[in-house]
């Protein structure tokens, strides 16, 4: 069990929980946070409904003592998690250990998203390493495939099965992880395109990308944020990649995507990923694509980055 004596080491700790049904869910996790507010701890409960009401109501008068949040909708694109939903809080908590569990997979999450899930997890050692602190990530050990439970295995130091202590993880290697869910991404032949040589054609891209909204029926917010999108994306490959981008857009399966490719290369997994704060705006535009969009995607090579946004697109009346 994680109790308060591990948050006394000048770690990290981070652990993948295999549970098999709710009681085995509630015994693990309620006790890790009902310690965690008993020693002073900033407590974050991350995990999609059900899991959260069922956590809520186990934890009585204690769940007023915690923050709680619907990661199907704080975490509905995994790179958001990391800056806006987890590093967030921990800033928010300077002189306190952050004591978080955080469940970004669950069975429901689609394809497309789930190797975003696993570049999410593969990060959390880096983004919280050097500081106090501890996390648990429930998984689903009856209803998640069990090549994600492989997955839990590279990506988490640590590993525990519901009523056993936790052990190392004899697979642990976050960068092999991230680097085999670096792949080349889907695109569309078909797709609408706006070629950017400099800053001065943002406008351009801006009005682009909204007549291609209008023609799908968006209007108003929508189109907003995907003006938005496209800014950004443009922005930042105009400015770090020092050449040349172009925007693509298309839609599929209900989903309006945004694509940038320019020449230059990604170097840093965390851009994006990070707080935003007033002092630093090293990856602001990533940090506001990910807070915007449903789901990113980045593809980075030596020879070029993809950055693809999607947006769910509303059913019209």
């Amino acid at each position: 069990m994680v109790g308060s004596s591990l948050l006394d080491h000048d770690s990290f700790i981070h652990i993948a929980l295999f549970y098999r049904s709710v009681r085995e869910y509630l015994d693990e996790l309620v006790p890790f946070v009902v310690d965690g507010v008993a020693g002073g701890d900033a407590v974050l409960v991350a995990v999609p409904e059900p899991n959260l009401s069922l956590l809520r109501t186990a934890l009585g008068d204690t769940a007023g003592m915690v923050t709680l949040v619907d990661m199907s909708r704080a975490g509905r694109n995994p790179g958001h998690i990391l800056g806006g939903v987890m590093g967030s809080f921990a800033e928010g908590h300077p002189t306190r250990p952050p004591r978080m569990i955080g469940e970004s997979v669950w069975d429901g999450r689609s394809e497309l998203e789930y190797p975003a899930c696993v570049q999410h997890e593969a990060l959390i050692n880096q983004a919280f390493g050097g500081r106090d602190g501890a996390m648990i990530c429930p998984y689903d050990a009856t209803r998640l495939p069990p090549g994600v439970l492989l997955d839990a295995e590279v990506t988490h130091p640590r590993l525990r099965s519901a009523g056993q202590t936790d052990k190392p993880s004899p697979g642990f290697s976050p960068d092999r992880i991230w680097a085999r869910n670096n792949e080349p991404l889907p695109g569309n032949p078909t797709a609408a395109t706006y070629a950017l040589n400099r800053l001065a054609d943002l406008a351009g891209a801006r009005a682009f990308a909204a007549r291609y909204a209008q023609w799908f029926g968006l209007s108003g917010a929508d189109i907003a944020d995907l003006q938005m999108i496209v800014n950004e994306l443009a922005t930042n490959s105009l400015q770090h990649a020092r050449g040349a981008c172009t925007l693509f857009l298309w839609a599929a399966d209900g989903q309006l995507i945004c694509q940038v490719s320019d020449s230059g290369q990604l170097a840093d997994p965390m851009a994006g990923r990070r707080p935003i704060n007033g002092h630093d705006a090293h990856g602001r535009g990533l940090f506001v694509v990910n807070a915007i969009a449903d789901l990113v995607r980045v593809y980075t090579t030596a020879s070029g980055t993809t950055v693809q946004a999607y947006l769910r697109m509303k059913e019209q009346t």
